[in-house]
């Protein structure tokens, strides 16, 4: 063999092993890169794409989703993404610009198919009549706690499966097929969940945050008072006196407070009214079996009912 054909044998050679060695990647690069900022939306994308995406959670849900720290692991991710999945409503409006910014991804900036907000798809409630910073951690656009309603998913898993859709046509008809399933699985869900709510309805309660106003409508809840004076702000002694008054002249059932806040001002009022305390998931990953969407529900409703049984 001459020393030309044995090159172009080795070239070939070299060549097809590279070719070898690429063929996974390709294959996993055939799917979806998404970063979702807040562990819902990270566990809807997966009830949605399954194996066609890769889901990479910016926040979990001991972290306040209002002040996130934008690492070097979630530039990275973000860089990457061909699909970020984000609240929206000012939820992250202290992190994600700076993130976008820094990530230089032009498929995930405002505008762009690739990025995605679900409170965009939603009415939003506790829409302010006036805008003023003394107020607190005030949103313009509303409420962005959209989360604790799983009517309100539903919606957000519709449009979700369309945008997945419309940045991976080949997959089209699969993201279609898996929204069905869950919308029909989710839908005999609520349904149940509605039932064994029933109890609940009229339910007078204390919240931490003013982030149960979904959750509130959704079961009929009565919220009576705030232990934070205004959104975001820590709850002073005086103010924790003020709502001490206040429920001896209209008592609540329960407190209520998400698994990410600190809990010292619910102890103090509970300890004062002998009121149970009841921490929420809040989002996926808040408990032990908040798995899922599904356990998210299932253990926020088993919650709730075990703080008023008699």
């Amino acid at each position: 063999m001459t020393m030309q054909r044995w090159t172009r044998r080795r070239a070939a050679g070299l060549l097809a092993a590279l070719t070898l060695g690429l063929a996974p990647w390709a294959a996993a690069r055939a799917e979806l890169r998404v970063v979702a900022c807040e562990p819902e939306w990270a566990a809807l994308t997966t009830e949605l794409a399954g194996a066609l995406a890769q889901v990479y959670s910016a926040t979990t849900a001991q972290q306040d989703p209002h002040q996130v720290q934008a690492r070097p692991s979630l530039i990275a991710a973000v860089r990457r993404a061909d699909l970020l999945v984000c609240t929206g409503a000012e939820l992250e409006a202290g992190w994600l610009p700076l993130l976008q910014r820094q990530a230089g991804n032009p498929a995930i900036q405002p505008g762009r198919p690739g990025l995605f907000e679900a409170a965009a798809q939603v009415e939003l409630l506790g829409v302010p009549a006036r805008l003023d910073r003394a107020d607190g951690d005030v949103h313009a656009a509303g409420n962005p706690h959209i989360q604790t309603d799983p009517r309100r998913i539903a919606r957000v898993a519709a449009a979700l499966a369309r945008r997945l859709a419309e940045l991976d046509p080949p997959h089209a008809a699969d993201y279609e097929r898996r929204h069905a399933d869950f919308a029909q699985r989710w839908q005999a869900a609520i349904t149940r969940w509605e039932r064994s709510a029933a109890p609940l309805k009229g339910l007078p309660i204390v919240v931490q945050h003013q982030g149960f106003p979904y959750l509130e409508q959704w079961l009929g809840l009565r919220q009576v008072a705030a232990l934070e004076p205004r959104p975001g702000l820590e709850p002073s002694s005086a103010h924790l006196q003020a709502v001490l008054a206040a429920l001896q002249r209209e008592p609540a059932r329960l407190i209520l407070r998400a698994a990410y806040n600190d809990g010292r001002g619910s102890m103090w009022l509970a300890e004062r009214t002998r009121l149970p305390v009841v921490a929420l998931p809040y989002t996926v990953g808040g408990s032990e079996a908040a798995r899922d969407l599904f356990g998210l529900f299932d253990d926020t409703l088993a919650r709730l009912l075990k703080a008023v049984q008699p």
